[in-house]
């Protein structure tokens, strides 16, 4: 099942796909991660391919809040 609410279709493939921000490779399959937040009125996405990936990120949102 696709989920309606993803910009990644089933047909999207490793070329296309958004890249992880922490190692550069394609976030694709289950264990894709997204974090999504507001800064000033826009809409802020960064892709990880695995929670790995996420849990190494040096996450911005901290800094901006300090």
């Amino acid at each position: 099942m696709v989920d309606p609410t993803s910009e990644l279709e089933e047909d999207v493939d490793e070329e296309s796909a958004p890249r992880c921000v922490t190692c550069d490779g394609p976030a694709l399959g289950v264990g894709r991660r997204t974090v999504t937040w507001v800064d000033g009125g826009d809409a802020v996405h960064r892709h990880f391919c695995s929670e790995s990936c996420r849990a190494a990120w040096d996450d911005e949102r901290s800094s901006a809040d300090g």
